[in-house]
């Protein structure tokens, strides 16, 4: 549980820092993001029955469109002086599912290749 609270706290300071220097006020980027929240009680419980069937359909979100979406992300905010590390590593784990054929598939992916980097089983280059 503190792994996804801290990763998430991380992503939400680092996206009010995004806001702020696309010059978003706070309290209007809030609004905004709020409703992210919601979107994961559904997507906890979606990945927990992917992992479970070992099929990582992408019919939500592909891991192509994360790669896209995520390289989008780093590139303003470093643009902005932004430190994009979390993002940067959180890129090279898509960057590994893509290079090992699953691009195509959903999110909940990412948890394999995870796991194979860190047992050293994958073809990841081990540099996140």
């Amino acid at each position: 549980m503190l792994d996804i609270f801290a990763t998430s706290v991380n992503g939400i300071v680092h996206a009010f820092a995004l806001a702020s220097a696309e010059g978003i006020e706070p309290e209007r980027f809030a609004a905004l993001a709020s409703g992210i929240g919601g979107l994961l009680p559904e997507m906890i419980t979606r990945f927990a029955q992917q992992i479970r069937a070992d099929h990582y359909h992408g019919d939500w979100s592909t891991i192509a469109s994360a790669a896209s979406g995520i390289t989008h992300v780093i590139n303003t905010a470093t643009s902005h002086g932004i430190d994009a590390a979390m993002l940067t590593a959180a890129k090279a784990v898509i960057d590994r599912a893509v290079a090992d054929g699953y691009g195509s598939e959903g999110l909940a992916r990412l948890t394999t290749v995870l796991h194979k980097e860190a047992t050293g089983t994958g073809t990841g280059t081990g540099t996140a």
